[in-house]
């Protein structure tokens, strides 16, 4: 499916709301996550450092970059589309990076390809961080779990439209162009 007349619908994501929202959900997760550690491991120790603080933000951006990039993976394992329609970047002015396809995805594999990132780059680290009793992880995991926080809003707003729905990411803006198959 090229070219469709006009959406049905469109979801666009106040990016201000995004941003409060997110900024909550760090606070509580990370707080969560180290109390809930404490009491698993017994001991409410939290140690920082120069070394530490600087590791956090390499693996911070890196775990940004996986997380755009899962979303590319779930364009191509979910949505079946060529490795020519992604497109990958960061946007300075909105001071986020985006992953997007130029083709149209059925409901279900956007759906698919938003959640994937949230997995993989929030639920792992935090898993590790909570096996290895390294706050470094759990703090990457909340970060990383809260950032996912505008994939989930298009995720739920998505579910009201049927599953063979077509999806278009705008290339520019955090928006998405309803179809009906």
């Amino acid at each position: 499916m090229e070219n469709c007349s006009e959406p049905i619908d469109i979801i666009e994501l106040d990016i201000k709301r995004i941003a409060r929202q997110n900024l909550f959900w760090t606070i509580f997760l990370m707080i969560s996550f180290l109390l809930v550690n404490g009491f698993i491991h017994g001991e409410f120790a939290f140690h920082i450092s120069i070394f530490n603080f600087f590791l956090f933000f390499i693996l911070y951006i890196g775990l940004i970059v996986i997380h755009e990039i899962c979303h590319l993976i779930g364009f191509l394992l979910f949505g079946r589309v060529p490795i020519s329609s992604l497109k990958y970047g960061v946007n300075l002015k909105m001071g986020v990076a985006y992953a997007t396809t130029t083709r149209y995805l059925h409901n279900r594999a956007m759906k698919k390809s938003l959640l994937l990132p949230f997995w993989i780059t929030g639920v792992i680290p935090a898993m590790i961080g909570f096996i290895l009793n390294n706050n470094l992880w759990l703090i990457l995991g909340a970060w990383l779990i809260a950032g996912a926080v505008g994939d989930f809003a298009m995720y739920k707003k998505l579910r009201k439209f049927p599953k063979n729905y077509f999806i278009r990411d705008d290339p520019k803006l955090p928006k998405l162009y309803i179809y009906k198959n």
